[in-house]
């Protein structure tokens, strides 16, 4: 069975492609939402709502926002147990895999996993590296800007339009611009931030809360408090004029109104950040604001009323709607999904996409007398369609010269320091004092990620092929096997009892929130939920579980409404 999967900064999500549509795959808890949060509690592992939870009350127990460090060397502690970005996500892969299995009722083995456009071939690398931990065979990586629009492209079939989807999840931004004609979509640029999302907005409001109630916005025991705060003023504002804020932090009571206009001038250095990709996507397809026909907006944090005012006011339109801007990936990457399983109901369907960075080799250019190494030699552009095969020629820098290496980079900066590494290729030149030697370098690329490097001497025909080396925040294959044990290692909390497991995760955060009299009544809550787990009877065990759920909503309305 092969499936689609939005793996997000903030939440994740799954879904299959059956019966001509692409649908969503829900959890335990019934929610097609899995929020990205990963904990260790008595020994096991928790994913998703319940391990949110548990970061609320405990941080030091949960790991978040990993997917920002995808590529890197950072480390996260749990149990007693460190663990890097791919190790983190493939839990929430491993998940997401077992709630398809149980709902499709059949082994899942291939997927296709979104990423943020603006991704580098670094962190794709870490993306695959966590599918394959997870036990998922990933057929193919497409861009979270792609996905969404072959959602709404399915329905698009006639006619012709320029699409631009504005995609702000929780920790990524990215912009593409589309064309689709006659069942073809075709991306023709795209452009990003990899370090925006809407958990930027929620931090900045927290500083915001706490500097205004005088308190420390990097107090390690505040921040769950003020951050939880901030998220709940953010949504409230999505849909009200303003948010009233009152609670008990640090010590003294809060009491704060906190309006719209307010919010766009805490996060205006965040807007301002919007601008910089948009105006690269619409320059590089050679088209003016005037000229998209639709805006699509992808992502929660597109539901921000600052970000929307920001989206139509620069593309002089209002968004178009019909697919939830949180599930619009997720439906795209099952499409995409049928598409690489070639389903029937997709004869007609065409798409092409672009490479997101500029690919290159080092230089060298003369200044005088001397030549000066390192500067940026683009071999493919950026935004250019894949598949795709481009060729340079390049010459020795002098005569009698019997080497040349070549340092493979992405990026868009002229000097290559300034871009990402990719990889070194060397190859031997006959000895010619009389001319420069000329190779020719052709870089090929594919929608997988996949990038060739073949070099040819001209006056030889002899021919080198690139073997890149390890990057530094690759996953090598040794520790992708150590990775896979420790996985297996790890105890996995028992789907069918995750309902529990998130009330119970809930009341304690409720507890860490509460002060004076909140907490005996928090503590009661308590009592009766293990009273009706030692009874064992599932019917009055469900009744419970909506009644104190219900509580704990109207507990945490107190704080901001």
């Amino acid at each position: 069975m092969h499936i689609g999967i939005d793996l997000g900064t903030t939440n994740s999500l799954i879904a299959v492609f059956r019966g001509g549509q692409p649908e969503l795959i829900p959890n335990p808890l019934g929610q097609v939402l899995t929020p990205s949060v990963v904990a260790i509690r008595d020994g096991q592992l928790v994913v998703g709502e319940a391990a949110r939870e548990i970061a609320r009350s405990a941080p030091a127990q949960a790991a978040a926002l990993f997917k920002r460090s995808m590529g890197t060397d950072r480390e996260y502690r749990l149990g007693g147990t460190a663990y890097r970005a791919p190790e983190l996500s493939a839990m929430i892969l491993s998940a997401l895999k077992a709630d398809a299995e149980a709902h499709l009722g059949q082994p899942v083995t291939d997927a296709v996993i979104s990423v943020p456009a603006y991704f580098n071939e670094l962190q794709r690398k870490a993306v695959r590296a966590a599918g394959r931990i997870a036990g998922l065979n990933v057929t193919r990586l497409i861009n979270e800007p792609t996905a969404a629009a072959l959602a709404y492209g399915l329905h698009e079939r006639e006619g012709e339009s320029r699409i631009l989807v504005f995609d702000l999840g929780g920790g990524t931004f990215d912009i593409s611009v589309l064309e689709l004609f006659e069942g073809v979509m075709e991306v023709r640029a795209s452009a990003g931030d990899a370090f925006l999302g809407g958990e930027d907005f929620t931090e900045a409001l927290a500083r915001h809360i706490a500097q205004t109630a005088a308190l420390d916005p990097h107090d390690a025991e505040l921040r769950p408090a003020l951050l939880k705060l901030a998220e709940q003023a953010k949504c409230a504002l999505s849909t009200a004029p303003e948010a009233r804020i009152t609670a008990e932090v640090g010590g003294q009571t809060l009491d704060q109104t906190l309006t719209r206009d307010r919010f766009e001038e805490v996060t205006a250095p965040l807007l301002a950040r919007l601008a910089v990709p948009l105006d690269r996507a619409l320059s590089d397809a050679n088209l003016s604001p005037g000229e998209i026909d639709r805006l699509v907006l992808v992502g929660g944090a597109t539901r921000m009323q600052p970000v929307r005012a920001y989206a139509g006011r620069r593309l002089r339109q209002l968004p178009v709607s019909g697919v939830d801007p949180d599930q619009a990936v997720a439906l795209g990457a099952a499409v995409q999904a049928a598409l690489v399983a070639r389903d029937a109901g997709l004869d007609d369907v065409v798409m092409t996409d672009v490479s997101a960075f500029t690919l290159g080799i080092d230089t060298a250019h003369r200044r005088g007398d001397r030549w000066h190494a390192g500067y940026f030699a683009p071999i493919i552009e950026r935004n250019t369609v894949i598949p795709v095969s481009r060729e340079e020629t390049f010459s020795t820098v002098e005569p009698g010269q019997t080497e040349l290496r070549f340092g493979i980079y992405q990026g868009e900066a002229p000097v290559v320091a300034d871009n990402l590494h990719l990889g070194e290729l060397t190859v031997q030149v006959p000895r010619n004092m009389a001319e420069h030697e000329k190779v020719k370098v052709r870089f090929t690329y594919d929608v997988s990620g996949l990038l060739e490097v073949d070099v040819t001497v001209l006056s030889t025909g002899k021919k080198a092929s690139l073997v890149i080396s390890q990057l530094a925040g690759e996953m090598t294959e040794a520790e992708i096997t150590k990775a896979l044990k420790k996985m297996k290692a790890l105890k996995h909390h028992p789907r069918e009892d995750a309902a529990n497991l998130h009330l119970r995760a809930r009341l304690d955060a409720a507890f860490a929130m509460a002060r004076g009299p909140s907490r005996p009544w928090v503590t009661g809550l308590i009592l009766r939920l293990e009273e009706a787990l030692d009874a064992q009877d599932p019917d009055a065990l469900d009744t419970l579980r909506k009644d104190l759920h219900a509580a704990l909503d109207r507990f945490e309305a107190d704080h901001v409404r």
